[in-house]
């Protein structure tokens, strides 16, 4: 078997989990079914990143023991697991003992690599995306992502990572990797970035003033800056700094990020591999965000969508069918109550009801015993194999529900139900054919709608095909 690596970032754990983030895991779990599909053996990676300015802030506003603030919020996360139906194998925190441990190995490397070294830190600092901004990245004085923060101004003295010194190699990286970024876009995004220059960033936060972090070895008196504590994640999930075992067996591997993460995931975090000696990520995947109603989701406008409650109403199935067809890909999606709706029609009306139908007519015609039909597939599965390759969860879907538009096509026009009075063995060859076209739309959605995929399965894979409850009950 093929060992395939898989990891989403790590949300923040001052706040519920939102559906921003449900898009991105669920994503990479669409991915990790994809691959064991395939027989590759494969390592699906997420958790929390527990350390930080404002989950400090927050744990002191409510009143809380930080490691008891981020213990609670860090269950939250791990619900998920259920709620959406993810399969990862790994749920690794930056509070863990041994995430720590590897965290101050890692600097420690980039320490004895020259890389590391302390200055005096000047800068706009934005708490939302714990970065750093220059004015150039500023619309009207304030951060694009988090413009209802007041930005901040450091003045003290930090370690440093000399990512300008890293430059090169960086674009060496690219050069070398043609699609070490995707979509391209966002690749271009990056060496653009790179191209005009980089600046040492600070890694470490005085612990007077910010105690709750990673402490920075041989220093009491700093601890680490959350990103660079954080990024280190990826590697210390898989055993590092013992680098044998999965480490080994699984590293490099895909990460896939939001697009508020494409300069940490694609530049930071692989200038400071580069610094510890340790091979650069296999591909970085980037996503965009999800917004509602054509506006950014917040609490104080009321439209933040809770995973936890979409699910409650629709079902995961659907849930996971609607972000990964509805949402783009690669760029900014709009949630929408309706489209919601609507979509779990389609479930419904197109997919549950060829299921049904063809079931049906086969136990009312031939006792639900079919003939066998193993039409070649493969042109479809090797178009399938690409949309994976390329992250296009929404052409993936599209591609499959192609399949069901010409299989209910085929009943509307050639009506085996009728044909079945005047031509007993051509009813038989149609439906037959069907439940072949059936099987591989179930096949193909495993990953992404796994339980009614594998239901879909289940009643057309022995002799006789099983009719059963509706997969998709109407909704009233």
């Amino acid at each position: 078997m093929t060992p395939y690596y898989i990891t989403t970032t790590l949300p923040y754990v001052n706040a519920d989990p939102h559906i921003g983030f449900a898009l991105e895991i669920i994503q990479a779990d669409a991915l990790a079914r994809y691959h064991r599909l395939q027989g590759d053996e494969v390592l699906f990676n997420t958790g929390t990143d527990e350390h930080g300015q404002k989950i400090y802030e927050k744990a002191i506003k409510e009143g809380k023991d930080t490691q008891a603030y981020v213990d609670e919020y860090a269950a939250k996360f791990d619900r998920l697991k259920e709620a959406l139906n993810l399969t990862y194998t790994n749920f690794i925190r930056t509070s863990d003992p041994n995430h720590k441990k590897a965290a101050q190995e890692f600097w420690n490397r980039c320490l004895a690599n020259g890389d590391i070294h302390k200055d005096q830190y000047q800068t706009k600092y934005c708490v939302g995306c714990e970065l750093e901004k220059s004015d150039s990245e500023l619309v009207d004085g304030k951060c694009p992502v988090h413009p209802n923060l007041e930005l901040e101004t450091r003045d003290e003295e930090n370690y440093f990572f000399a990512f300008s010194k890293y430059q090169k190699p960086l674009q060496d990286l690219y050069l070398a990797n043609p699609d070490f970024v995707i979509p391209d876009y966002r690749f271009n995004e990056i060496k653009s970035f790179v191209d005009a220059g980089l600046k040492d960033f600070s890694i470490s936060r005085v612990k007077e003033k910010m105690p709750w972090g990673v402490p920075v070895p041989g220093d009491e008196n700093h601890v680490m800056y959350v990103w660079f504590d954080a990024l280190v994640n990826y590697i210390s999930t898989l055993g590092w700094p013992n680098e044998e075992g999965d480490f080994k067996k699984f590293w490099p591997g895909v990460q896939v990020a939001g697009k508020d993460n494409l300069r940490q995931q694609s530049a930071m975090w692989q200038a400071m591999l580069l610094s510890a000696s340790i091979e650069p990520s296999k591909q970085v995947f980037i996503h965009g965000f999800i917004t509602s109603g054509g506006q950014k989701m917040s609490k104080s406008l009321g439209n933040v969508v809770d995973p936890f409650t979409l699910v409650d109403e629709f079902g995961t199935d659907a849930v996971r069918y609607y972000l990964l067809r509805e949402i783009p890909s690669h760029d900014d999606g709009d949630y929408s109550a309706d489209r919601m709706e609507e979509r779990f029609a389609e479930l419904a009306n197109q997919l549950g009801n060829l299921v049904s139908r063809v079931a049906a007519m086969a136990g009312k015609y031939f006792d639900g015993k079919l003939d066998r039909v193993d039409r070649d597939w493969s042109e479809q599965n090797a178009k399938l194999d690409l949309c994976m390759k390329n992250y296009d969860f929404k052409t993936y879907t599209d591609q499959i529900f192609q399949v069901v538009s010409d299989a209910n096509e085929i009943i509307d026009k050639k009506a085996p139900f009728k044909l079945v009075k005047t031509d007993e063995a051509g009813a038989k060859k149609i439906l037959s054919e069907l439940a072949d076209m059936i099987r591989f739309i179930g096949q193909s959605l495993l990953p992404i709608i796994p339980v009614s995929a594998q239901e879909i399965l289940n009643r057309y894979a022995g002799e006789k095909i099983i009719v059963g409850d509706p997969i998709f009950p109407r909704r009233d």
